[in-house]
């Protein structure tokens, strides 16, 4: 039998918690530090096996990246990188992939990478396109998580990519940009999806030296763009903040997350305005934001191709408000660590849940729910998405809890602690 836990019904919830550092920016700040020359400390970072993933690879590639205490010292080398001997591993890691793909091609020699058996069927082709169009030779079969950079051919250009199914390709383009011999100019065609996140790669980057041109939809990188080594602080992760506040929506009280900044660059702290609509309390204080709820939630209608990571989080809360809640443009869900829209579906109508799925959304309209074991799927997001649902529905069992160290390792302890009022 897989690893299981079950939830126990709570009270209203009353206490203050901190989550890791954001996973997206550390990532995103560790390639930047990785390419720059000399060392670059990045505090806060997130401690996520994607994150472990993405330094593994770095110091595969030649670049010494390792944690001092609550700090990653990162060893750059200016661009100068090395193929490894062995094969990279990046699991169902898909920042981490799509990010060292772009960072191998800048390497001399050939860099392999195998991924879960999940990765092979995730998009990547766009990115595959762009780099031939690059010049850069990558050998991939669609439906196989092996991916074969050949590198050293990494010398910019011209290049047109689509936005429609992930921004994390363009991102990894011009991530890897600086210190080519063309620089890099990116134009991107059709809908942007999770847009907030290419303007996260944008800002990162110029906290390491790099100015990015923005004219429309169109991102360059200069030929003399070169990264500088610094120090930066990465934000407490708003994706994993989104389960603190969907807890004390879903049960009542008042839950504090440390930390969190109401000009935050990332797009899931947006969920609070969601709540507030909803009829949750939105109280930002010094040091971070507490969110309450006394009242009845009602359904709302919510485009969220902004903040997919969220989704999970918002269903959780939507299966409890009184009225239908209504979630568009987020058809992008379906190539995430698992397909989100239907999975996530699959398994809460196992608990009695009325949802409809559209190509591109959902419906969730409540019903009275009763208890039901649901498989995460390996998804991190699915199981403290449940785990929410658990916190009011007695009876409620997850298969694969360990799954949540993909992103917040300390989950389940911050729940437990929440859940004692500690």
């Amino acid at each position: 039998m897989p690893p299981s836990r079950t939830i126990q019904p709570t009270g209203p919830l009353h206490g203050a918690i901190t989550v890791p550092g954001s996973k997206s920016l550390t990532n995103r700040a560790l390639v930047c530090a990785a390419m720059a020359k000399g060392e670059s400390l990045i505090h806060n970072p997130s401690d996520s096996t994607d994150t472990a993933m993405m330094i593994n690879g770095l110091n595969q590639l030649g670049v010494l990246a390792r944690p001092a205490g609550g700090t990653l010292v990162v060893e750059g080398t200016g661009g100068k990188l090395f193929a490894p001997r062995f094969s990279i591993p990046v699991g169902n890691a898909g920042t981490t992939l799509r990010f060292l793909l772009s960072v191998a091609a800048r390497a001399q020699g050939v860099t392999v990478f195998e991924g879960s058996e999940r990765m092979g069927q995730r998009p990547i082709s766009d990115l595959v396109d762009a780099f031939h169009d690059l010049g850069i030779e990558v050998e991939h079969l669609p439906g196989i998580a092996r991916y074969t950079v050949h590198g050293g051919a990494f010398h910019g250009g011209e290049v047109t990519i689509s936005g429609e199914r992930s921004s994390q390709f363009i991102s990894s383009l011009l991530l890897a940009a600086p210190g080519t011999a063309q620089g890099v100019a990116v134009h991107v065609t059709g809908a942007l999806v999770s847009a907030p996140y290419l303007a996260m790669t944008v800002d990162v980057m110029k906290r390491f030296g790099v100015i990015v041109g923005v004219t429309g939809t169109d991102y360059s990188v200069s030929p003399d763009a070169s990264y500088r080594p610094s120090q930066y602080e990465v934000e407490p992760d708003a994706s994993s903040a989104t389960y603190a506040f969907g807890a004390a929506a879903v049960v009542g009280g008042a839950v504090t997350v440390k930390g969190v900044q109401r000009a935050s660059l990332q797009s899931d702290a947006g969920l609070l305005e969601m709540l507030g609509e909803m009829g949750c309390s939105i109280e930002w204080i010094p040091d971070g934001v507490t969110v309450s709820c006394r009242s009845v939630l009602r359904g709302i209608t919510v485009d969220m191709n902004r903040m997919p990571d969220a989704v999970p989080t918002l269903v959780a809360v939507a299966l409890f408000a009184d009225g239908p809640t209504r979630i568009t443009n987020v058809e992008h869900l379906r190539f995430k660590e698992s397909d989100r829209l239907g999975t996530l579906a699959d398994e809460l109508r196992r608990l009695g849940a009325d949802i409809t799925v559209f190509d591109d959304g959902m419906v969730i309209s409540p019903v009275p729910l009763h208890g039901a074991t649901l498989d995460a799927h390996e998804d991190h997001r699915l199981a403290m998405s449940f785990a929410l649902v658990g916190l009011r529905v007695p009876g409620i069992t997850i298969l694969g809890p360990d799954c949540v160290a993909k992103s917040f390792p300390r989950f389940w302890d911050t729940l437990d602690r929440l859940a004692a009022g500690r």
